[in-house]
């Protein structure tokens, strides 16, 4: 990491709240630096800006005549038409089909256009819309700005472009989502940007908080399980404690699948448990209503959640008429009832060998996310749990029929509740004393709202050797294909020889050259890129060739399709390239085929957490 940089950054980019923390760069090993949360200049009422810990990932966009001219300005922008944060939530309650909610949900949906300006979705006639990378762009461009306006207004050296940054991620997004999130980045003016996998931050997180004492909580050949509940996800993750000359390491050996399951299918539950009650006193709720609903339950959810004093809250649905005080209705929703829907509905007892459920649906449905359909998360981690027990970097106990935790490190806001937490832990535990083994152990954290931007910066005094780092080398080799130059012969195809670019037990964030070689790379036509994997060929170094190989030892990943773009100046259909990769801190490898002069680079990235 370049030193010259002032201030390490992290950016948790939520699907219900943002989050930014930083560290200063230390000069020196004794120079210990403390994390900081940074306060969030925005908008929380027309005319009123306010600096608060969260920045809501709400996005409202006015119609002409709803505000006074300058009731959004913000200092370093004047004339606006939309916010977004705290006031950005309170209005769409009012006036739902103006708001865009859940853009990282629509971010990683592959079933729609996510570079289409789709959001809001459901929106009124004649309102402007963003696609899924706008939105997330504004709430990265805010961020930008309010640390700019407090940091940087008397020196620009401290202007957050010119900072070290990482944006976290859910460990399960794909690489068409994490592209999208840097491109976001980009579209908010900040280039040099590391994506980090929420989970890991959550954990790096905890490390910052306890400091030496981490090495007393666990124990070596124990199993950390992250459980990581965001407004729109749900992700698990499992690190495991290893040894190393005497030391203790910290070891990332699996990861969930995306599991689109989070606080946004709980909010509507609580909706539809408000619906109920005013339609049993005779108040008749339509869509449109119920949308402002959610936004309302979601509040009261949060507000139950958080404050132990408080044992209801109200709600407001809103009328359609002129008169929207006087045609608004009220409910209530007590804590009691918000921990009965989710202890029986998103953390139901469970078995370990239960699996979640699967839902047929019907041949045609409206275009939405793709949310889970089982919506209990204990059964995710059932099979979450059983799909790893045969991990080769764990050493499996005897009589285990899935991998058992020893520890647990809760994160997300919606598991600050100490019932949803003892829940789990129960559930846990039952699987474990089934099969004779000790209970699971809580791992103490606070702050869960701002955990992950704080260990997105506290890993980036661990990248540069200042702090604990997570290690997660690749538990397989890697090959891309390579065609033979044969001549033609009909009805036979060139073999196929298999290139390593990726060692087994390469480390996250290592760059790796294939020296003294070239290679022809086909561009400006469709052409298939072939890659390999293989668990028992762990002794090579990158640029062996591999001509043959026994059935079984490799295996074909699911292939890229592409047409490369041919850049200026480039006219030959085929060029000579060097190959470099990378392997990334979020489970990809990129491919970088390298011009002889070095002008034009090609990226190939292939996801080998599908292969792991």
């Amino acid at each position: 990491m370049d030193k010259n940089y002032r201030y390490i950054i992290g950016i948790d980019l939520g699907t219900t709240n943002c989050a930014l923390s930083y560290v200063e760069f230390p000069q020196n090993k004794d120079d210990k630096k403390e994390v900081k949360n940074f306060d969030i200049l925005q908008v929380t009422a027309p005319g009123v800006t306010e600096e608060k810990p969260l920045l809501p990932s709400f996005m409202y966009i006015a119609s002409d005549v709803e505000f006074p001219a300058g009731s959004l300005d913000l200092p370093w922008a004047s004339g606006r038409s939309f916010c977004v944060g705290e006031f950005a939530r309170k209005r769409g309650a009012e006036s739902p089909k103006r708001l865009i909610s859940s853009a990282k949900s629509w971010l990683c949906h592959a079933g729609v256009s996510r570079e289409a300006k789709i959001l809001p979705f459901a929106s009124d006639d004649g309102c402007e819309k963003f696609s899924p990378i706008e939105a997330s762009a504004k709430y990265i461009e805010h961020m930008k700005n309010a640390w700019d306006h407090k940091m940087a207004s008397k020196d620009k050296a401290n202007a957050m472009a010119e900072q070290c940054i990482y944006i976290t991620v859910p460990a399960s997004f794909d690489a068409a989502a994490r592209d999208l999130t840097l491109k976001a980045a980009e579209m908010a003016g900040l280039l040099n940007i590391t994506l980090l996998e929420e989970p890991q931050a959550a954990f790096y997180s905890w490390i910052n908080r306890t400091g030496d004492k981490w090495r007393r909580e666990v124990k070596e050949g124990e199993v950390v399980l992250v459980f990581d509940i965001g407004g729109g996800t749900t992700d698990f993750s499992l690190i495991y404690v290893g040894q190393k000359d005497g030391d203790l390491t910290l070891n990332r050996i699996a990861v969930g699948n995306h599991i689109l399951l989070g606080g946004d299918n709980m909010d509507i539950a609580l909706a539809n448990l408000v619906r109920s009650k005013l339609e049993s006193a005779g108040k008749k709720i339509d869509n449109w209503q119920f949308q402002g609903l959610w936004y309302s339950a979601r509040q009261a959810k949060e507000n139950l959640l958080t404050d132990e004093k408080l044992d209801r809250m109200s709600v407001t649905v809103l009328s359609r008429g002129k008169s929207v005080i006087g045609g608004a209705v009220k409910s209530e929703i007590l804590k009691a009832e918000i921990e009965k829907i989710m202890l029986e509905g998103f953390f139901a007892q469970a078995k370990s060998k239960d699996m979640p459920a699967k839902q047929a649906g019907l041949g045609i449905t409206e275009i939405s996310l793709p949310y889970a359909s089982d919506p209990a998360i204990t059964r995710h981690l059932a099979k979450f749990l059983n799909e790893h027990v045969n991990n080769e970097n764990y050493a499996r106990k005897e009589g285990a029929t899935f991998i058992h935790p020893d520890a647990i490190l809760f994160n997300g806001g919606v598991m600050k509740s100490g019932a949803l937490q003892n829940r789990v832990t129960e559930v846990i535990n039952g699987w474990l004393k089934n099969e004779g083994a000790k209970d699971v152990k809580k791992l103490e954290t606070d702050s869960m709202d701002v955990a992950v931007a704080r260990g997105a910066a506290y890993f980036g005094l661990a990248k540069a050797g200042l702090g604990v780092r997570i290690k997660g080398g690749t538990a397989a080799s890697y090959y891309i294909g390579l065609e033979t130059a044969m001549p033609a012969v009909p009805g036979m195809r060139a073999p196929i020889k298999a290139l390593c670019v990726v060692p087994a037990k390469t480390e996250e964030g290592t760059k790796l050259q294939i020296p003294g070689r070239e290679f022809g790379l086909r561009i400006g036509e469709k052409s298939e890129f072939k890659m390999f994997v293989s668990t028992t060929h762990k002794e090579e170094s990158p640029g062996t060739i591999l001509e043959e190989w026994p059935e079984g030892e490799i295996t074909e990943m699911t292939p890229l399709e592409t047409a490369l773009e041919k850049k200026e100046g480039v006219s030959e259909d085929i060029i000579p390239v060097a190959i470099e990769s990378y392997v990334t801190e979020i489970g990809t490898i990129e491919i970088w085929c390298v011009s002889r002069d070095g002008k034009n680079r090609w990226k190939l990235e292939f996801n080998i957490r599908e292969s792991e």
